[in-house]
């Protein structure tokens, strides 16, 4: 298990991952991908994971206060979006051409 690993999984309060009976929970194909690359990255220091883990949680707490219907992995994309935009690793405009990729079915990794 990584350092990164052993983070993730001590997670507790709002960012703490959805799980059921102790394995992690994902709704839907993306959830799983968006929670692999956050932790790949993280893994290859192009953040720290506290860092992203800070972006969760301010993630979660606008949704909350704003009564936002979003899932949780909705706010860890998000908060993954904003983190590597921060960061310059990805630009907006780089990210609206994937998202539109993936929205018209030309992307499917």
């Amino acid at each position: 298990m990584t350092h990164t690993d052993e983070r993730v999984g001590l997670m507790e309060g709002p960012s703490a991952l959805p799980r059921k009976n102790g394995e992690l929970v994902f709704d839907a194909p993306w959830e799983g991908r968006a929670f692999g690359i956050a932790v790949v990255l993280s893994d290859q220091q192009v953040y720290q994971w506290d860092e992203f883990r800070c972006h969760l949680i301010e993630e979660i707490t606008t949704a909350e206060a704003s009564c936002s219907a979003t899932t949780y992995y909705e706010r860890w994309l998000a908060a993954l979006e904003a983190l590597l935009t921060a960061r310059g690793v990805i630009t907006p405009a780089e990210l609206d051409v994937r998202a539109a990729e993936y929205l018209s079915g030309q992307r499917e990794d």
